[in-house]
């Protein structure tokens, strides 16, 4: 897990060795271990590396590859890279290292663009062929790892964060209203390739992109998740069949999660079924003492702070070294600002702070953890889901979908904006935009097309972002076995009725029967619980109030003051359907933009 950025330039200019510098200053939490740097003619690389596989300075990067002519800089992790080894060494490649850097270049010099189709991991990388004078970006199916572009007539850039692409200069502090459309309708989910700036683009998940040094460039999607039952002639499973299949299917998952790596390997606890199963998992396949990690918070009046009578459950019955921490609701708002200003975009979601500040703790101990991250999408475990399926038949896709997940109507979000703003947004681009892919072919019911939508699009942008930004921000890995591809396209194939069972996620509770203790497996649904982001009150509420209130706020222009006015008057009144505070929202986007200050470089 790393930190990459580059610059190729388009204008017969060399790159410019101090915005690249930049960036690799702004991406070093990403990767304490290491940093380097590899210029040739119009390509600079940087990278900042944690060292998770290979510990040795043979895997350092940037890579370069003198028989091939090739040189990388890569994010993330590959599974499968023993067995491609294997296979390219059969193939009479040489390897210099012993890591899965190497093998993606020998990957990308034996099948060109079709090595994404061999490659198991989350990934984003570049590649530079020095004799064909090309670039080759590319990002993993799920978008676990990011990669931001900005592109002018002289130079495109890249960054594993928005932040670090930022400090490279050249990027005005321009907003795009398309991407504030979908910030504030998805719950912080931005798709591809938007952001909330015109000038920064996002590589879409599953996508690679070529670009030549006079500028020619071609995209493409290399995979695409599909949610059918299987067909002739291959008979479709029965539901022993099914449950057997995801039960070997995730065995693998976490089995290759674990040991693709040269360091321990602990777990997010949070005390919820998906991360009990994933340390369950880990104890039937042998391992023992293994490190795993829970955080809670002050309680509210409205709501609990912690899961702890859960964790602790899990942790004792399998004797794990187990770590709990209480964090006081003064410390939580005082790293409020440091968790806001380590996000890559703006994230609305409550987890966040709850993440950041374990992975603080959890860094002291580990450099690798497993997270239960995915499950809920992928398997049906959200509240909404029975509820969109118990919905009228004949009414739109958008319609069954729309009033359980949107954060706010089209009106609304009009009403939320000055009239500046509100002549700048011409039409509702985010309906347009899900209706589009809740009918895109390759899914046999409704509740199959919202589940592939939120694992395959909506996903990458709120909990997949959340676990990479939080846990990065001090140099920690998280790996998430739930969206496994190989899992994923199995789970996709059940019948939504065997998902949605017993209120979402029969499969898992299937498996975790016998393995788990059933007050873990039957208990309500529960979330990473920060209630004091929640209901806003005392110095949570004044640090909102001083947000929305001050200069830069006013001075943007974005916030009607009206709404801003009505939501400061009621804290506790205005939720969103999937029960965010609207209030929160506004000050997270806006505090963000107050923090990365773009333009200043």
């Amino acid at each position: 897990m790393c930190g990459i950025c580059g610059e190729l330039r388009l204008d017969d200019q060399p790159p410019d060795p101090d915005a690249l510098e930049r960036m690799l200053e702004a991406l070093r939490q990403r990767g304490p271990d290491h940093g380097g740097c590899f210029t040739e003619g119009p390509i600079a690389f940087g990278h900042r590396r944690l060292s998770i596989i290979d510990l040795s300075e043979r895997a350092h990067q940037p890579m370069q590859d003198a028989e091939s002519g090739l040189s990388l800089v890569f994010n993330g992790v590959i599974y499968n890279y023993r067995e491609l080894r294997r296979e390219l060494a059969a193939c009479g490649y040489r390897f210099f290292s012993e890591g899965d850097t190497e093998v993606i270049l020998k990957a990308y010099h034996a099948w060109g663009r079709d090595c994404l189709h061999h490659l198991d991991g989350m990934f984003a990388f570049a590649i530079w062929d020095s004799r064909r004078q090309r670039l080759f970006l590319a990002r993993d199916r799920f978008g676990m790892k990011p990669l931001y572009l900005t592109r002018d007539a002289r130079r495109l850039r890249f960054a594993s964060t928005l932040p670090a692409l930022l400090t490279g200069g050249g990027v005005s502090g321009e907003l795009d209203p398309v991407g504030l459309q979908f910030q504030f309708t998805l719950h912080g989910s931005v798709p591809a390739p938007h952001t909330v700036f015109a000038q920064v683009k996002k590589l879409p998940p599953a996508s690679w992109l070529e670009i030549e040094a006079n500028g020619a460039t071609r995209e493409e999607r290399y995979w695409r998740l599909e949610a059918r039952r299987p067909t002739a002639p291959t008979p479709e499973p029965d539901e022993a069949g099914y449950l057997s299949l995801i039960r070997e299917r995730l065995q693998a998952a976490v089995q290759s999660h674990l040991l693709a790596a040269d360091v321990p390997v602990g777990v997010l606890l949070s005390g919820g079924l998906d991360s009990s199963l994933l340390v369950a998992l880990l104890a039937e396949q042998g391992q023992r003492d293994i490190p795993t990690f829970s955080i809670g918070f002050t309680d509210q009046p409205e709501e609990s702070g912690n899961e702890f009578q859960y964790s602790d459950q899990v942790a004792r019955h399998f004797a794990t070294r187990h770590h709990r921490y209480l964090m006081r609701d003064d410390e939580m708002l005082d790293k409020l600002p440091n968790a806001i200003a380590a996000m890559s975009e703006p994230m609305f979601s409550q987890d966040n702070v709850a993440f950041y500040l374990l992975a603080r703790e959890v860094k002291k101990e580990v450099k690798a953890v497993l997270s239960g991250q995915g499950a809920d999408e992928v398997f049906g475990g959200y509240y909404w889901y029975p509820q969109m399926a118990a919905t009228a038949e004949n009414l739109p896709l958008l319609e069954r979908f729309a009033p359980y997940y949107f954060d706010r109507s089209y009106a609304e979000y009009l009403d939320m904006l000055t009239p500046e703003w509100r002549a700048k947004t011409r039409e509702d681009q985010v309906s347009a935009f899900i209706a589009a892919r809740l009918e895109e072919p390759g899914a046999d019911s409704f509740i199959d097309s919202v589940l592939r939508l939120d694992a395959a699009t909506l996903i990458v942008d709120d909990p997949v972002k959340r676990v990479d930004n939080m846990t990065m921000a001090f140099g920690l890995e998280a790996r998430v076995p739930f969206l496994d591809k190989s899992l994923v396209e199995a789970a996709m194939t059940l019948p939504p009725a065997l998902r949605l069972r017993e209120g979402g996620k029969f499969p898992l509770k299937h498996i975790a029967r016998g393995l788990l203790p059933d007050a873990v497996i039957d208990r309500p649904k529960g979330y990473f619980p920060t209630p004091a982001l929640k209901y806003l009150r005392g110095g949570f509420l004044d640090f909102i109030h001083a947000v929305l209130t001050a200069p830069a706020c006013r001075e943007r222009g974005l916030y009607n003051p009206a709404y801003v006015k009505k939501l400061l008057a009621e804290p506790l009144s205005h939720f969103t359907p999937l029960q965010g505070n609207k209030l929160w929202h506004l000050a997270a986007l806006e505090y963000w933009l107050q923090t990365v200050r773009p333009g200043r470089y």
